[in-house]
C-alpha cells in the first residue's frame, strides 16, 4: 500500500525556520520598526489553480511574517504595462522579491516577462542569469526554483538515495525540466524528460524508480504506467468544481507506488514555503 508524503507537515518546519530567523533579525531592534521581508506578486488572468496558489500564498505569508503585494491584472493587460510594473518593482527599493505567477494568459511572451525581473528579486529562479549559476555548478547555494527544492525536500524526508535512480519527469515546459533535470542528476540519478504527446510515455514512465509529473493533466497516471514500489511525486494541480485534483490518480496506483505526494496536501503547501525561504534569501543579500 502506497505510503503518502505529508507536505503540509514538511512545510510548517520550514515555516517555523523562516519565522525565528525573522524574529532573530528584529532582536534588539528596540523602538524601532520592525524588519520583514516584502514579496510582490503578480497576478495575470482568471485561472483557478493560479488563483488557488496565490490565494495560499498570500495567507501563508501572514503566519510567517512575511509582507505580501498583489498585482492583479486582467487577461487583455498589455503586456507593456506588466513590464512596466515590474520596472517600478525592480527599483521599489521596499520589495525583496518579485514573483509572477505562471503560466500566464496566452499570448503573453513569458520568457520576456521573466527577463524583465531583477534576478536579485527573482524569487522563482527563472531569470535567465539565475538558470545560468544553476546549470553551472552542482553547489546550489543561489536561489533555485522553489519547487525544485521541495523535491529535494520531500526526496530528503523518505531517505530517497538517487545514486544510479532512473527518474521521469513528464513537464509542459522545457526550462521546469531541463532544470529539475539537472538538479535531480546532480545527486547522480539518471533522468530523462518527456511529455503527454510522447509515443513511448508509458514505457519510459513504467521504468522509472522516481516519475514526476507537472502537466495539470488530471488522473493521467495509471498503475500501468509505474513501476512496482516507484516513488511519485505529482506537481501537476487542477480545480474540478470544488474539488482539488492532481496528475496520478491515487485509486489507481494506491496499490504499486511507494511513495505518493498527495494532492491536494503534498508539493503544493512545501513549494511556497521554500518561495518564502527564497524570499528571505533575496531580503538578507540586499540587507546586508
Amino acid at each position: 500500500m502506497v505510503k503518502l508524503i505529508d507536505g503540509k507537515a514538511l512545510a510548517e518546519k520550514i515555516k517555523d525556520d523562516i519565522v525565528k530567523e525573522i524574529i532573530k533579525i528584529n532582536e534588539g531592534q528596540v523602538g524601532i520598526a520592525s524588519k520583514r521581508p516584502s514579496l510582490a506578486i503578480i497576478l495575470v488572468g482568471e485561472r483557478e489553480d493560479s488563483k488557488l496558489y496565490v490565494d495560499l500564498k498570500e495567507k501563508e505569508a501572514v503566519k510567517v511574517g512575511i509582507d505580501t503585494h498583489l498585482y492583479k491584472c486582467v487577461d487583455d493587460t498589455d503586456e507593456r504595462e506588466i513590464l512596466e510594473m515590474i520596472d517600478c518593482l525592480n527599483k521599489d527599493a521596499s520589495v525583496d522579491a518579485i514573483l509572477v505567477q505562471l503560466p500566464l494568459p496566452a499570448g503573453f511572451d513569458t520568457d520576456a516577462i521573466i527577463m524583465s525581473i531583477d534576478p536579485y528579486k527573482d524569487v522563482d529562479g527563472f531569470h535567465p542569469d539565475n538558470l545560468a549559476k544553476l546549470f553551472k555548478t552542482c553547489d546550489h547555494k543561489n536561489i533555485i526554483p522553489p519547487v525544485h527544492e521541495a523535491v529535494m525536500e520531500i526526496l530528503k524526508s523518505i531517505n530517497c538515495d538517487l545514486a544510479d535512480k532512473q527518474v521521469c519527469i513528464i513537464s509542459n515546459s522545457d526550462i521546469f525540466g531541463k532544470s529539475l533535470a539537472h538538479v535531480l542528476s546532480c545527486q547522480g540519478a539518471k533522468v530523462e524528460i518527456t511529455n503527454i504527446n510522447d509515443d513511448k510515455l508509458k514505457e519510459k514512465t513504467a521504468k522509472a524508480d522516481l516519475l514526476i509529473t507537472a502537466v495539470g493533466k488530471p488522473k493521467l497516471i495509471k498503475k500501468e504506467m509505474i513501476k512496482q514500489d516507484a516513488v511519485i511525486i505529482d506537481i501537476g494541480i487542477t480545480k474540478q468544481g470544488k474539488e482539488v485534483v492532481g496528475d496520478v490518480d491515487f485509486n489507481s496506483v494506491k496499490d504499486n507506488a511507494g511513495f505518493l505526494t498527495p494532492v491536494p496536501g503534498g508539493v503544493g503547501p512545501l513549494t511556497i514555503a521554500m518561495a518564502f525561504k527564497n524570499t528571505l534569501k533575496l531580503y538578507k543579500l540586499r540587507n546586508k
